[in-house]
């Protein structure tokens, strides 16, 4: 597209704008990025060739599309980018995982879905930015918005912004905000020039977020086994979860937040003020066996614009079943006994929704069988 200029638009005026408007609408920060992602190219394909991304086969489709930009949005010139957090401070994460008979669901996932809140903020950048361009002439202005929805290298997008670093998990890290938020996209045919306060990687000799990974997913610094991950397990993948990975999912059933909970950088984190992601339906601590007893029909009604639907009802039950039968009661003999007899009976009630979560269930029975016939 040939941009007109019969129009008094200062660009980087334009761009200094950006940050305020952002911190308007929620943003907690606001950068700008060329459309260069040569760098980033040649790492992905290493990533595919590997196989490390499992069943997500659309990350290997589209082809080129995820690093020239312009091929996903014709005109493309530069890349507004985007961070909101999202971290709910009580409880606190520990406090669940330390609870066996609690279930743990990633803290980016107890309200309402990031997508829908995002786009909407994002739509309205948008109109801030054309009017602020049709106001001074200029009538051409076109755009985008994304976030976590289409091929594109987002995490590398928002690096080259200056909104943070890529960590040795494979998320970005801020210096002043850790990483608990998550990114979105405007895609422009704007002549803004890239943010020159790119943030240097500060990762160092640490390891702690490839030490505290409960299932060694984090094969090398800045490579990530999708196939071992536990939030690809509970979410992506369709199938049967490998034996050897189900006790350490421990009470994990929808995502999984170690790496982050235990980077130093997150002692900066800050607390989200949007209220589109307080939790939902006391999902930040109920009790495995409580949601386990939901039927379908609640499911679907509890999890009503919510990112836990990507899971769907038969890998909950599924995730479910492996987190009840990691419970491992410490309580008195005749206590364990109960609780374990209590767990079966539920899991036994669950019995042939499919074939799939009938396999997790009589692996979960099977764990709590060996704890009754110990006493």
């Amino acid at each position: 597209m040939t941009l007109n200029h019969h129009h008094k638009v200062d660009w980087e005026e334009l761009k200094g704008l950006l940050p305020g408007w952002g911190r308007e609408l929620g943003f907690s920060g606001v950068g700008v990025a060329d459309i260069n992602l040569e760098d980033h190219r040649n790492r992905l394909q290493g990533w595919l060739a590997d196989e490390y991304h499992g069943e997500m086969e659309y990350m290997a489709r589209h082809g080129s599309m995820r690093w020239q930009p312009k091929l996903l949005h014709p005109g493309t010139h530069s890349i507004i980018t985007v961070r909101i957090d999202y971290l709910q401070k009580q409880p606190a994460p520990e406090e669940i995982l330390a609870q066996a008979d609690k279930a743990y669901i990633s803290r980016y996932a107890l309200g309402r879905d990031y997508h829908k809140v995002i786009r909407n903020k994002l739509k309205r950048l948008v109109k801030k930015i054309s009017d602020h361009c049709e106001n001074l002439g200029f009538h051409d202005f076109d755009s985008r918005v994304f976030t976590d929805s289409a091929p594109i290298l987002e995490k590398a997008l928002a690096e080259k912004s200056g909104l943070g670093w890529i960590g040795k998990h494979t998320l970005l890290i801020n210096e002043k905000e850790g990483s608990w938020f998550f990114l979105g996209e405007i895609l422009t045919n704007l002549p803004l020039t890239q943010n020159p306060s790119a943030q240097t990687n500060r990762c160092g000799s640490c390891s702690a977020c490839i030490d505290i990974c409960p299932t060694k997913a984090i094969v090398a610094p800045y490579t990530l086994d999708a196939r071992r991950c536990i939030s690809y397990l509970t979410i992506e993948h369709r199938g049967v979860i490998p034996l050897e990975l189900r006790k350490p999912m421990g009470n994990r059933v929808f995502g999984c937040d170690d790496c982050q909970l235990t980077c130093p950088w997150n002692r900066y984190a800050k607390q989200s003020s949007e209220p589109d992601f307080e939790p939902r339906h006391g999902l930040d601590a109920a009790d495995l066996l409580n949601l386990f007893s939901w039927n379908e029909e609640e499911f679907l009604k509890n999890t009503e614009g919510s990112a836990i639907r990507r899971t769907g009802y038969e890998g909950w039950l599924r995730n479910l079943a492996i987190g009840l039968g990691n419970i491992d009661f410490k309580a008195s003999a005749t206590g364990e006994t109960a609780s374990s007899g209590a767990v079966v009976a539920a899991l036994e009630s669950r019995k042939g929704y499919s074939t799939l979560v009938d396999h997790h269930i009589e692996w979960a029975i099977n764990q709590h069988q060996r704890i009754i016939n110990s006493f």
